[in-house]
């Protein structure tokens, strides 16, 4: 994958691949077309894997060289145009790290969603006053302003699992989650009504992993896993750290972290005792 700071589209990452398959199909080198382009063999590297953005005349240029029809190169070419054009989450750029928006665009064109929490509720099912209370620990001398673009960030992102065609989110969770007070009683008594309601949806598998369980393959951190209905994109894992993220794209890492997945969600409590877990915890509050 390329590095996370260039904020690649999942449109530019398909393209990319799309070239890469286009110049192997017709036997050219990366030497041959970079020198169709009067540039370096690093250049066409670079737009394979999406670490740069397609220039419409490069790309025109490089179809040519590929033997690509007319009428195929004119749909490519407006694809280019498309995927050139910035998300939603392009509004919240003043609040969004550039590594950071490739995971909401991943996030948007993903089929399936699976994620291991250890420490705080999923993004894609946090109440706004529970994200508020996680941002204001997180970015602790932000103005209100700042928190409310955050919060409001935070809130545009769960749309997608009310739209028309939404991914499945699968999520496990540790215990730890519902335990550990964030904001007070009033917004854990919310957000444990808020994961209730999203383990009734369709849509969403929520397991909860207890205390009960002992050590686990997911014990080094969070992680999501992106699946895609997209042929050209591999399963693709998110990891994020304090000042950044990691995203891999090789199947034998991709291939681990799903078997942690699978593992650890054998591991949980079954599907049935989610809704009971999550009463009775609320309860306790």
């Amino acid at each position: 994958m390329p590095d996370a700071r260039s904020a690649p589209t999942v449109g530019q990452i398909v393209l990319g691949l799309r070239l890469k398959d286009l110049r192997e199909r017709a036997g050219v080198s990366f030497e041959q077309a970079a020198r169709a382009l009067s540039v370096n063999q690093t250049t066409i590297r670079r737009m394979e894997k999406a670490d740069v953005g397609l220039k419409p005349v490069y790309v025109e240029k490089l179809l040519q060289v590929y033997d690509v029809p007319e009428s195929e190169t004119e749909s490519f070419l407006a694809l280019v145009e498309e995927a050139g054009n910035p998300g939603w989450w392009h509004r919240f750029r003043d609040v969004l790290p550039s590594w950071f928006s490739l995971y909401v665009s991943l996030e948007e064109a993903a089929g399936i969603i699976r994620a291991y929490e250890p420490h705080c509720v999923p993004g894609l099912l946090q109440t706004a006053d529970y994200a508020r209370a996680l941002l204001r620990v997180g970015f602790p001398n932000a103005p209100d302003d700042e928190l409310d673009r955050r919060v409001a960030l935070r809130m545009e992102r769960q749309s997608l699992l009310t739209r028309a065609s939404p991914p499945r989110l699968w999520a496990v969770i540790d215990e730890t989650v519902l335990r550990r007070p964030v904001g007070g009683a009033d917004v854990m008594r919310g957000q444990l009504d808020r994961l209730i309601t999203a383990a009734a949806m369709p849509n969403v598998t929520l397991q909860i992993l207890p205390f009960a369980t002992g050590p686990h393959p997911g014990m080094f951190g969070p992680f999501q896993l992106f699946r895609f209905d997209i042929p050209e994109l591999p399963d693709i894992v998110y990891s994020e750290s304090l000042t950044g993220a990691v995203y891999h794209d090789e199947r034998p890492d991709t291939v681990a972290y799903l078997e942690a997945l699978d593992r650890m969600g054998a591991q949980a409590a079954p599907l049935g005792d989610t809704e009971r877990i999550l009463g009775d915890l609320r309860k306790e509050l």
